[in-house]
């Protein structure tokens, strides 16, 4: 073992192990108040780095169903280019679903696509040759009954890009968190105390590419309008996660 997975355990037994978080001092309204409980007691400073959390690996909290690998927003959006003439708010109304109880459009659940498959609106994920990540659009394939009167005419097009992660950008986004020394999660129990911690081996981009293409790996966009964040996370099923760990304390 290294000294630096040494460590880790040795803090997660110290500070974690047996224990439930207390999150009375964090915002009731905010959902990663456990994960930051969890990073406080790991000595581990809140940032957005794209860095490992510590000694070289990337830490994971227990959550229920998903575990998200990263936030990372794609190298080019359509609302990015002047080609088009199309701005955020406009991508969003155009290419995504407007929510009625918040009054608000959104690019989030249905209209983004599962890897090589159309969904209703029109979208789908493919990886290309080079291995980027790219999200198309068809007008033929909208399947929306307003298509004519939403798209603009200069949209209407068999094929357009309307998002990419490109290779080399994502490479470095995944294995710089990913890649070095490798990553752990610390588990709970059903009673939601911290039992065991577990480890996995670093992951490449080529290793994290693979699980995209089966489906495994699956980008959730949470972008609204009024929000200056994309929201476009990376996450797995913990089953998939499961199947990853090579070590339990």
């Amino acid at each position: 073992m290294t000294k630096d997975k040494q460590i880790i355990i040795d803090l997660f037994n110290a500070k974690v192990r047996g224990k439930r978080p207390d999150l009375s001092s964090f915002n009731k309204r905010h959902a990663g108040r456990g994960g930051h409980w969890l990073e406080k007691q790991m000595g581990i400073s809140h940032n957005a780095s794209n860095s490992p959390d510590t000694n070289g690996f990337e830490m994971k909290n227990d959550t229920c169903g998903r575990t998200t690998f990263g936030d990372w927003s794609a190298s080019h959006y359509i609302f990015r280019s002047e080609e088009y003439g199309l701005g955020r708010d406009k991508f969003m109304s155009v290419f995504g679903h407007y929510n009625g109880k918040k009054r608000r459009y959104s690019w989030s659940g249905k209209p983004i696509p599962k890897i090589n498959t159309y969904n209703h609106f029109g979208q789908i994920l493919l990886i290309d040759n080079d291995d980027n990540i790219n999200i198309l659009y068809s007008f033929k394939e909208d399947a929306r009954p307003n298509k004519q009167s939403l798209i603009p005419t200069n949209l209407q097009k068999p094929t357009l890009l309307l998002a990419q992660w490109n290779a080399k950008w994502m490479q470095e986004k995944v294995e710089n968190k990913f890649n070095k020394s490798g990553w752990f999660k610390c588990i709970k129990n059903a009673d939601g105390i911290y039992t065991n911690i577990v480890f996995g081996d670093p992951i490449s981009y080529k290793d994290w590419l693979r699980g995209v293409r089966k489906g495994l790996i699956f980008f959730d966009s949470g972008m609204y309008q009024g929000n200056s964040r994309n929201y476009s996370q990376w996450r797995a099923d913990n089953s998939y996660w499961d199947l990853l760990v090579t070590e339990t304390y």
